[in-house]
């Protein structure tokens, strides 16, 4: 497929997803009363389904930058400890208002914890990021940095559970974030969600090039006159940051930025200056259809739109591991 007939079939999908996201809640496909419509419309829907699409497309452009940058289709862009970060930020978060409850009033408390909660998530996947890259002495080599990623995820989910158990009031509070939601969005998180995307985008197109010299091996890019360690550690630093809003705002919404990608590759070009922002794309439609599906399908109750990712993701991961083994 042409990029041209791509980007249009892409764009008639997200208006079409963004129309039926304007028209579907928890009530049904219906607007409550003329008194009510606006402000259900203009300050619950509208949001929400322009924040699923910006959350998909933040972590479907991690995800080709994952999968470009360790020549891996199997990347994700959780792999560098942002998501083991973010989560025990917020378990700490959770269990300090939980603490703070015992003395303040529980009106002061709940402020307190849903004004930290996004601020938290944000630091500690960039935190989570740093720590890898201190790990793994930088970016120079991909599988160091894959390796050192592993053993952080592992130790700040360890860290984690320990919270947990000596705060068992921010258990439910955890479980809500690893099972992501884009229920809480407002125009807020979508202005920064969309600051986050324009910005993740500009810094990596000028990089595209690189990372296609990547793909082909460190001494094949270094040849072409590309700096290895430099466009790595930029990649990283960038993968990092739309991933770290993303989650600050929505939770773990996983399998989005690893089968967006996937799905770019079949309508573009392997050039990343198509496929990064065709994946983008991609992965803001693949969530708003999943967030649709979690408003509807149990209506008037919602189910994680986390869940929904992941058993949409991972059924397709199975059926092109299928088609593989045929082939």
């Amino acid at each position: 497929m042409t990029p041209l007939r791509t980007a249009a079939l892409l764009g008639a999908l997200t208006a079409l997803l963004l129309l039926a996201g304007l028209a579907a809640g928890s009530e049904g496909w219906s607007l409550p009363p003329d008194a009510m419509s606006d402000l259900v419309l203009w300050q619950i829907r509208a949001p929400r389904t322009l924040g699923a699409w910006l959350v998909g497309a933040l972590l479907g452009l991690g995800g080709a930058l994952a999968q470009g940058l360790f020549r891996n289709p199997l990347a994700e862009p959780f792999l560098l400890g942002a998501a083991p970060g973010a989560t025990l930020a917020v378990v700490l978060v959770l269990a300090a208002s939980a603490l703070a409850g015992s003395v303040l009033s529980p009106v002061t408390a709940g402020q307190l914890a849903r004004f930290g909660l996004v601020a938290a998530a944000f630091a500690g996947a960039l935190a989570g990021v740093t720590l890898t890259l201190t790990l793994a002495r930088g970016a120079v080599q991909p599988t160091t940095l894959l390796l050192a990623g592993i053993v952080v995820g592992f130790l700040l989910g360890a860290l984690s559970d320990l919270a947990t158990l000596a705060a068992p009031e921010a258990l439910r509070g955890k479980q809500a974030f690893l099972l992501g939601s884009t229920g809480y969005l407002g125009w807020p998180a979508c202005t920064l969600l969309a600051a986050g995307l324009l910005l993740t985008l500009a810094a990596a197109w000028p990089t595209a090039r690189a990372l296609d010299a990547l793909t082909l091996g460190d001494e094949t890019a270094a040849s072409l006159g590309v700096g290895v360690g430099g466009i790595r550690l930029a990649l990283v630093a960038t993968m990092a940051l739309a991933t770290a809003v993303a989650v600050a705002q929505a939770g773990m919404v996983g399998f989005v930025g690893l089968a967006a990608p996937h799905l770019a590759r079949r309508s573009v070009a392997a050039r990343h200056a198509l496929l990064v922002p065709a994946s983008a794309a991609l992965g803001g439609v693949l969530l708003l259809a999943a967030d649709l599906a979690a408003r509807t399908l149990i209506a008037p109750q919602e189910l994680p739109v986390g869940v929904l990712t992941a058993v949409l993701g991972g059924g397709y991961l199975m059926l092109l591991l299928r088609q593989r083994r045929r082939g």
